[in-house]
């Protein structure tokens, strides 16, 4: 098919991440990608300021993650992970336990985030019911969060900016506490509000979940290191499972290797997903502690209810322990902190706010994005953005030249400008 023609069906009978099939936005077709650049038919390579939503830390085509993917095809595309094991899940099981905060020895392989997160949240409904404690249905969280789009995580996205209203009488009723602070001094008061909203509807919480140090695509908004410890003095206090949803932060994209290093925590469950297979396949994990698994195998059934068809794929299994072996052995902090220097001359756009950490940058403005506007005044500076709401942002791969993070700044100011 010619690009006119497969644009044409695209628009017709393919439907796209939230968007109309009566009125769909323009698509851009893909002819090719290496590196840190994707190559867009009639525009030629612009650089991917979005890592395709984040996952793609190494760039396309990279010679190591490719010949991880050729090795493992050569010997099994995919086999069923119920009675059976292969070594791509065993490597990747192993590296996770030695990558991630202490403590989280139990791996849960998933076939995305949104699964993931839902794991985690079946995993501390099924520890308190392992525990005695079957009333603990509900879950803690705080406002401006993002977990996924399935039904549970969406009950725990933020109730105002999320989907909670398209959902009446579907959605799970959850407890939300205010936005984490940004600064530091601003955790003790914020501290004494959230401890008491947790000791009021203790007795009816099975989990605490929150994305930390940053929430993603709720609103792209870091907060103070501090409030982590909270989350964990909260949980210990009143037994909750602190589930710490990784899906976006993991892999070194915040300046830490997990958020959660950020302030020295382990939570009781973490999620990660996205970078965790460099971009290749969909993979997530959902780790947990032994104490956790414990409490599931002590409820009803014994046995965590859950088992994803493609759970363990080894193709997904094996690229991604190249790719965390990758990210080890390139020196991420390194790459993340040239990133974010680069990112900060965003600070130079008037008119703006402007957060900057790790390799996340993110423009601000005073109303909504035209996203069309801003998406074709990126495209002209030659970058790939997908703006949202009133937010302009990249979170590039952490392969890109000092050049190339610098036209990503070039393709924000001009979004923001139009936007």
């Amino acid at each position: 098919m010619r690009p006119g023609d497969l644009l044409a069906f695209d628009r017709e009978h393919l439907w796209h991440p939230y968007s109309s099939m009566t009125d769909p936005a323009p698509a851009r077709l893909v002819t090719g990608a290496a590196g840190a650049r994707i190559h867009l038919d009639g525009r030629g390579e612009v650089v991917d300021g979005m890592a395709s939503w984040w996952s793609a830390i190494h760039g396309y085509r990279h010679p190591v993650l490719d010949e991880a993917v050729r090795r493992q095809l050569d010997r099994f595309a995919h086999v069923m992970f119920g009675g059976l094991t292969h070594e791509p899940a065993v490597e990747l099981g192993n590296r996770l336990v030695e990558l991630t905060p202490e403590g989280l020895d139990r791996v849960f392989l998933a076939d995305s985030g949104s699964v993931a997160v839902e794991v985690a949240m079946k995993m501390a409904v099924q520890h308190q019911r392992g525990a005695g404690r079957p009333g603990r249905t509900r879950f803690l969280t705080v406002r401006g969060g993002y977990h996924g789009d399935t039904v549970e995580c969406m009950s725990v996205c933020d109730p105002d900016g999320g989907m909670h209203a398209m959902w009446p009488g579907v959605l799970g009723q959850q407890i939300f506490g205010e936005r984490p602070p940004r600064r530091e001094e601003d955790v003790p008061a914020w501290a004494e509000e959230f401890r008491a909203l947790a000791a009021e509807h203790a007795d009816r919480i099975a989990g605490l979940v929150v994305e930390p140090l940053l929430q993603g695509a709720g609103g792209m908004r870091p907060y103070a290191a501090g409030c982590l410890r909270v989350f964990r003095e909260v949980a210990d206090e009143h037994g909750l499972v602190l589930i710490f949803d990784e899906i976006a932060t993991g892999f070194g994209r915040t300046g830490h290797l997990f958020a959660a290093d950020a302030a020295g925590v382990s939570p009781d469950v973490l999620c990660v997903g996205k970078a965790l297979t460099g971009g290749y396949l969909t993979l997530a994990a959902t780790l947990c502690t032994a104490e956790i698994a414990r409490g599931v195998a002590a409820s009803d059934s014994g046995v965590l209810m859950h088992g994803p068809t493609f759970m363990g794929n080894p193709l997904a299994c094996a690229v991604a322990a190249a790719s965390l072996d990758l990210l080890i052995s390139d020196d991420w902090a390194a790459q993340v902190r040239r990133i974010g220097a680069g990112l900060r001359s965003l600070h130079r756009i008037p008119d703006v706010e402007v957060r900057v950490l790790g390799a996340v940058g993110v423009v601000r403005l005073d109303h909504q994005v035209d996203v069309g506007k801003a998406t074709e005044a990126a495209l002209e500076r030659g970058v790939w953005l997908r703006p949202f709401r009133d937010l302009i942002y990249a979170m590039p791969p952490y392969v890109c030249s000092d050049e190339e993070i610098a036209a990503v700044c070039a393709g924000i100011a001009a979004a923001a400008e139009v936007g």
